[in-house]
């Protein structure tokens, strides 16, 4: 990690002049990328494919550092690692260059009837100078897999990685600095103060992923230049769990999406709602899943190789908190409970009874703790999903197709899945992204090129015919308009 990233712990003169030079070094890469990005718009699709390459190849280079700095910085197991961290992003670029020279082609546009005798095409053009801002949680896949984007639609970044995991961080600062010259993909480390100087600036796009509270702080920043933004949010995402649902591959799938990563996953299952009559087998096949996965006792789970701790002790506390306030106002631990702060412990937990007040119903848990809600009427559940800020996923575990289409149809969310979860965000070709609260705009595949592209409309005369309603006016152009009127 660069010194950037201590500049909070150095006396006040020493912090205040870092922070002065880092501006400055941030103000200076800004300028320079002005006339890089002028020359991208006309770079090729074999130009941007062999970036995209190159990134590619130096993150798998780089897979024995990010599982070391993964298990200084959370105790990450190294197949989280690999899975949640370097194949989605290989998964991104491998995208890219298979469809780069489709999505960079114009596309061509029939004429409308009131536009006979015209060409029309969308030309796809590079935004210009972008912004990465990535979170903590997933730091390798959550900056890259965006950066695979932009470079793809051509344009200059500039990255922004969270400080929280500064291990991770410092390999990518490697990484990025030793691929890249800083006029083209620059990447600054670094607290709060680096990511205000960089809000300051006139991008042209601005792509962070975090929490909503910060995405209202970006988009404002965003709002004084009219800069578009694309934000990966979060907010608390529902399962419901229907009488009809294979119970065991349920269990199973639904603690998988919430305890990896340690429930630091803005897409994991935040709370269930379990129909009554199967919620005590629901509940057994859970302690039987937790076992089995992390261990029977809290100091076997403390001891798993396989679970990742909570990222650091403010966020242990919080998480902690959250378990405490709940079992204070009569929630029952089900199975867990155990903090060690420490050592950034909190144990798998699963909870029920849990009153309506308690603030683990309204705030995003982002941890080990999973609420299991029972429920009789569909209706009720459909209610209190609705009463809520939209979700960035919603899951459905049913075998019931009314059920099913009940539930799509009378909620919203960024994505769903129906028996499964957190699979929408490895689905190349769907669109990532949440709705209101939970985001806004869309990311991958795609809809990452997009989002890093302005859609340029383009029309080409080829016959006149507008002159016929140049001023004067005349009977003959009124009979015309009207004739026009009712063709269209």
């Amino acid at each position: 990690m660069t010194s950037n990233a201590n500049v909070s712990y150095l006396p006040g003169s020493q912090a205040d002049a870092n922070a002065s030079e880092t501006a400055r070094s941030i103000q200076r890469v800004f300028e320079r990328q002005r006339e890089t990005a002028l020359r991208l718009r006309s770079s090729t699709r074999e130009e941007r494919a062999s970036k995209i390459r190159r990134l590619k190849q130096a993150v798998l280079d780089a897979r024995p550092a990010f599982y070391e700095a993964g298990m200084r910085d959370f105790r990450k197991p190294a197949a989280e690692v690999d899975l949640t961290e370097i194949l989605p992003v290989v998964a991104e670029a491998n995208d890219a260059l298979r469809h780069l020279k489709r999505w960079m082609k114009p596309q061509r546009v029939a004429p409308t009837m009131m536009m006979f005798g015209t060409q029309a095409w969308v030309q796809h053009e590079p935004k210009g100078r972008c912004l990465i801002m990535s979170p903590w949680n997933y730091p390798v896949n959550l900056t890259f897999g965006p950066l695979v984007s932009a470079i793809a639609a051509g344009n200059t970044v500039i990255l922004k990685p969270s400080e929280m995991t500064p291990h991770l961080t410092a390999v990518m600062v490697k990484l990025v600095r030793e691929l890249f010259s800083e006029d083209e993909v620059a990447i600054f480390d670094g607290d709060a103060s680096v990511a205000t100087a960089l809000l300051e600036l006139p991008f042209d796009h601005i792509f962070f992923t975090g929490s909503p509270a910060i995405g209202k702080v970006v988009m404002a920043a965003a709002a004084k230049h009219l800069t578009s933004v694309t934000l990966e949010l979060g907010g608390k995402s529902p399962t419901i769990v229907d009488a009809s649902a294979d119970l065991k591959a349920a269990a199973r799938n639904i603690l998988w999406g919430k305890y990896t990563n340690n429930g630091q996953t803005c897409i994991a299952p935040d709370h269930v709602f379990v129909h009554e009559s199967v919620k005590d087998e629901f509940v057994r096949h859970c302690r039987e899943v937790l076992a089995s996965s992390y261990g029977e006792t809290a100091q076997a789970q403390m001891s798993s190789p396989y679970l990742a701790r909570v990222v650091n002790q403010r966020h242990t506390q919080r998480v902690a908190g959250l378990l405490e306030d709940a079992t204070q106002r009569g929630a029952l631990v089900l199975s867990g409970g155990s903090v060690d702060q420490n050592e950034c412990f909190v144990a798998p937990t699963l909870l029920t009874n849990i009153p309506p007040e308690a603030r683990i119903m309204s705030e995003e848990i982002f941890g080990p703790l999973l609420p299991i809600v029972g429920y009789t009427k569909l209706d009720s559940v459909i209610a209190e999903i609705n009463a809520q800020p939209k979700p960035l996923a919603l899951y459905i575990w049913s075998k019931d197709e009314p059920t099913i289409r009940s539930v799509l149809q009378r909620t919203s969310a960024g994505g769903t899945c129906i028996n499964h979860s957190v699979v929408q965000f490895v689905h190349g070709r769907l669109p990532f992204g949440g709705v209101n609260n939970s985001g806004i705009g869309n990311a991958h595949g795609l809809y990452g090129f997009k989002a890093f592209t302005h859609e340029r409309a383009i029309v080409r005369n080829r016959y006149q015919l507008a002159s016929l309603f140049y001023p004067p006016y005349t009977n003959f152009t009124r009979k015309v308009g009207e004739l026009l009127m009712k063709l269209v």
